[in-house]
């Protein structure tokens, strides 16, 4: 588990093509947002490598709220390759988020997903609400739902 770098471009863009259900990643966009996602000291980009290669990876962020009385962080995407699920590695990858998350003083980790239900409960994660969105690109998604962090 370590902190993703600019060398695995390649292959965190062919996990979020594996990812995706919602949208679908376009080449140009990823490669724009990637480098400044690195950059960005309030968001966390890791990666599972498995002899070698990035197996999965997670994005997440901290922000500030009003209502959570100071920071709370947020996991975007997380995802294990398929064939190499159920090996650790989603485990692995939130568990360094929690970790860099009490770092900088979250109260709590949230997330949107409908996959996994019992791989989140066994990590002690708790069903908390129901996930709404506005598609504000037209033609952007391809399907009616969340993308599902962590397929494990």
């Amino acid at each position: 588990m370590r902190r993703a770098e600019e060398k695995d471009t390649e292959e965190i863009f062919g996990l979020a093509r594996e990812f995706a259900l919602s949208f679908r990643p376009q080449r140009s966009a990823f490669d724009a947002a990637f480098p400044l996602l690195l950059e960005n000291p309030d968001a966390l980009v890791l990666v599972a490598v498995v002899g070698g290669d990035v197996r999965g990876y997670l994005l997440g962020y901290v922000h500030l709220t009003l209502f959570a009385n100071g920071h709370v962080a947020w996991v975007e995407e997380a995802m294990t390759q398929h064939g190499f699920r159920r090996r650790g590695l989603g485990r692995a990858l939130l568990e360094e988020f929690e970790t860099w998350a009490r770092s900088r003083d979250a109260g709590y980790i949230a997330l949107a997903t409908r996959r996994a239900p019992e791989f989140y409960q066994a990590l002690q994660y708790e069903s908390a609400g129901t996930y709404y969105r506005k598609v504000l690109k037209p033609g952007v998604a391809t399907s009616g739902g969340p993308p599902g962090p962590l397929t494990t």
